[in-house]
């Protein structure tokens, strides 16, 4: 496909969510759209970066290196900006996906120098183990809990990025939080998504990988070497939980097996070696260069390479490959090697891992739903009755994170390397410092 083909198909895709948004109290997105548009209220989680408002701010981010917003996107803008900070103030659930670090996000892409209320108000909730959670994870509890997307790691991860007056006070106490949450294993130390938690989801988003990740950026950003020490210990516990076979790297979804898991291995940015591969190029940003003998890079490179022979994104059986989202699918891995493309520029490697993500571009356009109001996507739950899922509008879960994918990957083939990237909290180190849009 050309970048004109995937460009056009993102500025549809984010045509049919624009059209989506509704007011009342500010903007909200229904998370899904049926075919009969019947009239939803906000969710409970309508302003979140997962599916709710702060999810458009990345694309509004992305589409202003393109060219200039509309005054309809900038009121849009000016909407989310105006009630996140009012929110914000009042917010008590602390997390990146879920909550007020999800809010400074969204704050600093859109107007930089408001994440600062999101910030105060985290510093303002801090106690000694972290930050207590509203998710009802575990019913009962509001015990903090560990992982990128509802718990310490993605707050701690936000800070680091984010920077400011509040970011060193609160990197810090998510790190010795997460230092105290710890199982020590034979090889290393272990995270599960709550220190309770019996099965653990190893890998990026809810598991030990993020956890690590986020312990070596911290490091490096505090010069705490044992927060780096921590996350290679979590590193080495990966490394003995995983397979290294056929010169690729890939970790089992869930330990012990979920039977609600059908594939026992899957390539998401969640749960697969795409989001795990961040963790090897944070190592590599803290100054670490082996784990167990086994360089890094060496280890970014194999998990990239799991993803390139994994069969993705074909749906070669049910189960195997259902979802085209940045979650769980086909946007989220081809924005990780698209990340690759650019750390590796001028190597072999990256115009190998960029035929890898025009794969994962041309597939979203083979799939996409159009009609005059726009496009985008419907998912699989082979498991239903009705397999075919309606439509999502959100970041991780529908359209608006697929369109901006589709809308980086045009403006590479455009642009090339040096071509800006919309750097976020749980993947900056994983590009050159140079091309970041928020580095200074």
């Amino acid at each position: 496909m050309t970048s004109e083909a995937y460009k056009e198909l993102g500025e549809a895709a984010w045509s049919w969510v624009l059209d989506q948004v509704r007011e009342d109290e500010g903007p909200w997105l229904p998370e899904t759209v049926s075919g009969d548009r019947r009239d939803v209220t906000p969710a409970k989680d309508r302003d979140s970066l997962y599916s709710g408002i702060a999810g458009l701010a990345p694309v509004l981010a992305e589409i202003a290196q393109h060219r200039e917003l509309s005054d309809r996107e900038r009121a849009l803008s000016d909407g989310i900006v105006a009630r996140l900070s009012a929110e914000a103030k009042g917010r008590v659930e602390p997390s990146l996906y879920d909550g007020l670090a999800g809010d400074a996000t969204a704050l600093k892409l859109l107007a930089p120098g408001e994440e600062s209320i999101a910030l105060r108000r985290l510093d303002e909730l801090t106690t000694p183990d972290g930050w207590k959670t509203t998710t009802e994870f575990e019913p009962g509890s509001d015990a903090p809990l560990n992982d990128i997307i509802m718990g310490t790691a993605g707050v701690l991860m936000t800070a680091v990025w984010a920077r400011g007056e509040f970011a060193d006070a609160i990197a810090t106490t998510g790190g010795e939080a997460l230092l105290r949450t710890a199982d020590r294993t034979e090889a290393g130390l272990d995270w599960g998504i709550a220190p309770s938690t019996p099965s653990r989801a190893p890998n990026y988003s809810h598991g030990t990988a993020g956890v690590a990740a986020a312990l070596a950026v911290a490091g490096a950003s505090l010069g705490r070497a044992d927060f780096v020490e921590a996350a290679v210990d979590g590193a080495r516990h990966v490394l003995s939980v995983g397979l290294l076979d056929d010169d690729g790297f890939v970790v089992p979804h869930t330990i012990p097996p979920s039977r609600r898991e059908v594939e026992p291995i899957t390539y998401t940015w969640c749960h697969g070696p795409a989001g795990t591969s961040h963790l090897f190029s944070a190592l590599a940003h803290a100054g670490v260069t082996e784990v167990a003998g086994l360089q890094v890079d060496e280890l970014r490179r194999r998990c990239l390479n799991s993803l390139l022979t994994s069969g993705v994104p074909e749906r070669l059986r049910p189960g195997f490959w259902d979802n085209d989202g940045r979650c769980c699918g086909t946007a989220g891995v081809g924005d990780v090697l698209l990340d690759a493309v650019q750390d590796l520029a001028g190597t072999d490697l990256s115009e190998t891992l960029l035929r890898g993500a025009r794969t994962m571009g041309d597939a979203l356009v083979e799939r996409a739903v159009r009609d005059g109001s726009g496009a985008r996507w419907r998912f699989l739950e082979y498991r239903d009755d009705e397999p075919l899922l309606p439509p999502g509008t959100a970041w991780m879960q529908g359209a608006s994170g697929i369109a901006a994918y589709l809308l980086r990957l045009a403006r590479y083939i455009e642009n090339g390397p040096r071509s800006p990237v919309v750097d976020r909290p749980d993947q900056w180190w994983a590009v050159p410092a140079e091309v970041r849009v928020t580095r200074s």
